[in-house]
């Protein structure tokens, strides 16, 4: 097997309602792009009735194979497509960091529209063992996923929500246009 360096290469997935021009998605991808670090925001499909298999499909498609080097930063509803992606891969695989914003696996009170999408949100059981650095970041003040949700997710990936106070759901409309915390993971 013949070795040679890779370099790293960024993911960004946006969640229900959005797409790549919103929020912080398109400061952290010039960020990560200025650092050197190739990053796709793949428009998701139909992102105000977001059909589970069409999404999944858009972020195999986007991801691709991951390795040591790859990253993936998703946020809300993106953040369960992307663990759907990742618990679907087998073998050895490894990807270098994975950041959650705003990350549930569970039914949100607040969107009993997305109940179908969500079902039962599905088992992330081990997938932390093959993943280098499992960032999860959440609000103090997020009106459409509940904190818990995001402490329950995180405490099943083997770690422990960050807080950003007073970031909402991390939305343009809370204020949230630039997201340093997440660049300073990938930094690490």
């Amino acid at each position: 097997m013949v070795t040679g360096t890779t370099s790293r290469r960024a993911t960004i997935i946006h969640g229900y309602g959005a797409t790549p021009e919103d929020h912080w998605f398109g400061w952290l991808a010039e960020r990560l792009r200025s650092d050197g670090i190739p990053t796709t925001v793949p428009a998701l499909p139909d992102p105000l009735n977001p059909d589970p298999v069409k999404w999944f499909d858009a972020v195999r498609t986007a991801v691709g194979e991951v390795d040591e080097n790859s990253v993936i930063v998703a946020h809300s509803l993106g953040s369960l497509t992307a663990l759907r992606y990742l618990r679907s891969l087998s073998g050895a695989w490894r990807l270098g960091t994975l950041v959650l914003v705003s990350g549930f696996i569970d039914r949100l009170p607040a969107l009993p529209e997305l109940d179908e999408n969500i079902a039962d949100g599905g088992d992330v059981t081990g997938l932390d063992g093959h993943i280098d650095r499992i960032a999860i970041l959440r609000s103090d003040n997020d009106p459409l996923v509940p904190p818990s949700h995001t402490n329950r997710l995180a405490g099943l990936l083997g770690t422990t929500a960050k807080v950003v106070p007073g970031a909402g759901h991390f939305l343009a409309s809370d204020g949230v246009t630039s997201l340093p915390e997440v660049l300073e993971v990938i930094g690490q």
